[in-house]
């Protein structure tokens, strides 16, 4: 092959229309990631940018909306379990899963009900 993949650029989920303070409570205010300026020409559509380390998540507005349940963004993390304690301490539920070899993992979802995995890798 002539071409590569080299990264994952970002990952998009959905919101619904003027979650944008929703958004950023969640994502910058408990999960402390760092809002993204969005360029000028994109600005108009809604939707708010996010990053956490070299991983971007970018929330578009659909209408209408419906969460993704199934699909979903991974995240690895350091430090599942004081993590778990944080999103505890925010009222913030998620389901522990034991089911893939080597990994601790939980999800949660968003505030529109979007599917999270949060993952840690055994040493």
């Amino acid at each position: 092959m002539l071409f590569t993949f080299k990264r994952i650029d970002h990952v998009q989920l959905a919101a619904p229309k003027g979650s944008e303070g929703m958004a950023r409570a969640f994502y910058t205010g408990i999960l402390g990631f760092e809002e993204v300026e969005k360029p000028e020409v994109l600005r108009a559509r809604g939707g708010v940018w996010f990053r956490a380390g070299e991983n971007q998540l970018h929330l578009g507005i659909e209408e209408p909306f419906i969460p993704a349940k199934k699909a979903h963004p991974a995240f690895e993390v350091q430090k599942l379990e004081e993590l778990k304690k944080h999103l505890i301490h925010h009222d913030i539920s998620f389901v522990e899963d034991d089911l893939l070899p080597g990994a601790n993992r939980i999800y949660a979802e968003d505030p529109f009900g979007n599917r999270i995995e949060l993952l840690e890798w055994k040493s």
